[in-house]
């Protein structure tokens, strides 16, 4: 038998477990290090639960970069002012600003006439601000539309800040009125999202935003996107950038009470669905490719730690609150907490992003096979509006995305007061989409499917064809096919599951 060989550990080595010893023996009062294991036990629910799904690179074997899976997150959100009369401020802000041209104050017809821009206009004046109005704003914005308000930007005036008083569909406009005001040459296809046009990414800095929410629900108030209609390919599309967000955003629970009960309800449903879709979206480091500039990393990142602190705490948010708020418009305890999980979501969504229920979203509002027109919206045109264009497929989506993360969907359902302590984890899907069943039937008001839209079967494939091009969104859908072919098939199904439900 050969004898053992003993190995004298190096100096480096022997220091090593001095120091181990000393830390076991003689542990220091802070808890962060008094345990070697602290950091790796803590963290192992949040950014180590999405490493361990990361492959190790081999560098012996060469890589094919456009395959490589990102390998960071990164977290962009507005500076939020939340208060009920803080809509007062916003004059003190621009002057504190310093403005060397005029403001370009941008609303639409309806807000124009509210009490939240009197209070701009009051806020402004007392300043001494110059400004300028736009209120030539559409609800659901069109390209066309968008057009008309970027060619008033860069043609009258000299505009250094921009105000967004209003919905979704004001901040949106002005956030590409401040866009191409800078980039005063580029053609309006430049910066719309691909395959659609040509991505470009926006890499000069842009004016100060500063966006004055009027409803509860976009969250559009803190996140870089904008999202319009592109009428001659007739599907919804956007502009993406983290530089496109507003420099501040400014959410007073007082200009929400005049929404009526139907645009709280379109609106709310807007803030569950970024909620829903951002926390089940697949996970950053699954991502593909990773980015070769940081330049080039997308705002819609997938799920991450830090966006998922957001969307959950929306979400339960927007389970408890919506109902109320839309009951009772007396509600402010239910308004104000709305106007709160709309700004979550919007750090949410805006940093993870948002899957199917938005993507197959943007073909059925823009499509609207039968001129369908909501109760409770005053606008002189047939309009499906956006909560309720994502809101109506969600039970079908997440009874399909649920088998990629069935714990997810299950803290999901317990949003909505499920009792899932003994639920299957294989039956979290259909236990989801009850829940988001019920939810929209008991808030009352919504219809139950794309039939109630007007949509058959026979409509499907045209559908299929508007949500194709959505591929920003729809990367991140869990459980989605690559290959093209097999995505439409799947996209089908879903579709017809959502023709009732």
């Amino acid at each position: 038998m050969s004898a053992a060989i003993r190995v004298v550990p190096s100096r480096a080595a022997r220091a090593v477990n001095l120091l181990k010893t000393v830390q076991y023996t003689h542990p220091p009062s802070c808890p962060c290090h008094s345990n070697p294991g602290y950091h790796q036990n803590q963290t192992r629910s949040t950014v180590s639960r999405y490493n361990d799904r990361t492959s190790r690179r081999n560098y012996a074997t060469p890589q094919d970069t456009s395959q490589l899976k990102e390998y960071a997150f990164e977290m962009a959100a507005s500076s939020i002012r939340f208060g009920p009369g803080v809509t007062q401020e916003v004059g003190m802000d621009i002057a504190n600003l310093n403005p060397t041209g005029t403001v370009a104050v941008i609303t639409d017809s309806t807000v124009e006439k509210l009490d939240a821009m009197r209070q701009v206009r009051e806020s402004l004046d007392r300043e001494g601000i110059k400004y300028k109005i736009f209120n030539k704003v559409k609800v659901e914005p069109k390209d066309y539309s968008i057009k008309e308000a970027i060619d008033w930007a860069r043609t009258t005036g000299d505009y250094s800040v921009y105000l967004a008083v209003g919905g979704g569909s004001v901040i949106d406009t002005a956030k590409l009125m401040n866009l191409y005001s800078v980039y005063k040459d580029a053609d309006f296809m430049d910066f719309v999202n691909a395959p659609l046009g040509k991505g470009r990414p926006v890499d000069r800095k842009l004016y100060p935003l500063i966006a004055v929410p009027t409803t509860a629900g976009t969250g559009s108030e803190t996140t870089g996107t904008a999202i319009f209609d592109l009428v001659a390919k007739k599907s919804k599309t956007g502009i993406a950038h983290r530089n496109l967000k507003p420099y501040l955003g400014i959410c007073d629970p007082l200009n929400t009470r005049t929404m009526p009960s139907a645009v709280k309800a379109s609106s709310g449903l807007d803030v569950l669905c970024h909620a829903l879709e951002s926390y089940t979206a697949i996970p950053f480091n699954e991502r593909t490719p990773r980015p070769t500039n940081p330049i080039l990393r997308p705002a819609y990142q997938g799920a991450n730690p830090i966006s998922d602190i957001f969307s959950l705490n929306a979400l339960r948010q927007t389970a408890k609150y919506l109902p109320r708020s839309v009951k009772d418009p007396e509600d402010t305890e239910a308004q104000t907490e709305m106007l709160l999980a709309a700004t979550l979501a919007g750090v949410g969504f805006g940093n993870a992003g948002v899957h199917l229920c938005h993507g197959m979203s943007y073909p059925i509002s823009s499509q609207n096979i039968a001129s369908y027109k909501h109760a409770g919206y005053d606008v002189p045109h047939p309009i499906i509006p956006h909560g309720v264009s994502v809101a109506v497929t969600a039970p079908a989506v997440f009874k399909f995305t649920a088998a990629s993360n069935p714990d997810r969907h299950l803290a999901a359902a317990e949003a909505f007061g499920v009792d899932i302590s003994n639920v299957k984890r294989e039956s979290a899907g259909e236990v989801l989409a009850e829940a988001i069943a019920k939810f929209l039937a008991d808030l009352g008001d919504q219809p139950a499917g794309l039939k109630a839209l007007g949509f058959g079967r026979e409509h499907v494939e045209q559908l299929v064809e508007g949500t194709i091009p959505q591929a920003r969104v729809l990367m991140l859908a869990p459980g989605l096919a690559k290959e093209l072919q097999a995505e439409r098939e799947q996209l089908g199904r879903l579709f017809e599951d959502a023709l009732e439900h």
